[in-house]
């Protein structure tokens, strides 16, 4: 498939869970969704967002986000985000990065929520409505715990390194991605390169092997992560982050930045087409 097929598949209001910056979103499809005009998606950062939900947001296509945060990293802010949220033209849910990995890792376990201690105190408890706060059953003594629903999207969107003839899919030691697959209804993937074979069949791959059982469709995109990065082939793209940083501070900017990256079909999307 090509990623304008899988984004293709992907339907307006659905909930797609998104890697940080420095794990491998997909931004080949992020860019398909943006062209196809996708829109009220819902975002779950795992557990942070960054240019890939800039880019959804400043486009008109997101209507609500869970997450810990969103940024840019060393290129500061996320602009688009930021104006939005300020403005109310989308739903934030705050959450934290552990809330975030033991929601998806209670639906990984077709469990109905799990329990966790560390947000106990916070001040954010009282305004998430879908946690709870309980006694621990199994103790005799006073013990408050926290009771967290499982999150299961209804996507998994990120990128990798390999997919091999069998549907197996390499991520290395981004297990996050191992656990948004898991625990979602559908799982996308772009990939650098086929590799031929079954990678579980490897004894040193197959401890980074993501199963064909939780990868619904793979697509065939040589950097798909950039501007951001893989490991071992190519580093973020430092200087055309900071270029998107500085134009998405105004939506005039952000418009002429769409059309030259992403509206353009021509426009080769590779380190080669972003001078510093």
């Amino acid at each position: 498939m090509t990623p304008a097929q899988l984004a293709a598949r992907i339907p307006e209001g659905a909930l797609i869970g998104l890697p940080p910056d420095y794990s491998m979103p997909s931004m080949a499809i992020v860019r398909e969704l943006v062209l196809q005009k996708k829109k009220n998606l819902r975002l779950l950062g795992v557990p942070v967002l960054g240019l890939c939900a800039d880019l959804l947001i400043g486009a008109g296509c997101v209507a609500e986000l869970e997450t810990s945060a969103v940024s840019l990293g060393e290129a500061g802010l996320a602009p688009r985000f930021t104006e939005a949220a300020q403005n109310g033209e989308i739903q934030v849910r705050d959450a934290t990065c552990p809330a975030i990995h033991t929601g998806l890792q209670a639906a990984e376990k077709g469990v109905p929520f799990m329990p966790l201690r560390g947000v106990l105190g916070s001040d954010l408890v009282s305004l998430r409505r879908d946690w709870r706060v309980e006694q621990n059953p199994f103790s005799e003594k006073p013990d408050r715990i926290l009771f967290v629903p499982a999150i299961s999207p209804d996507i998994a969107l990120f990128h990798a390194r390999w997919a091999d003839e069998a549907g197996n899919v390499w991520v290395g030691r981004r297990r996050e991605l191992a656990t948004i697959a898991h625990a979602s209804k559908q799982c996308f993937v772009t990939v650098e390169e086929m590799r031929p074979g079954d990678m579980l069949e490897d004894e040193v791959l197959a401890p980074g092997v993501i199963s064909a059982v939780y990868v619904s469709a793979v697509a065939l995109a040589p950097k798909g992560a950039w501007p951001l990065g893989v490991a071992g082939l190519y580093a973020i793209d430092d200087a055309h982050l900071a270029r998107y940083a500085r134009a998405a501070k105004t939506r005039e900017g952000f418009q002429r930045y769409l059309d030259e990256f992403v509206c353009t079909p021509k426009k080769s999307f590779s380190p080669a087409s972003s001078p510093a």
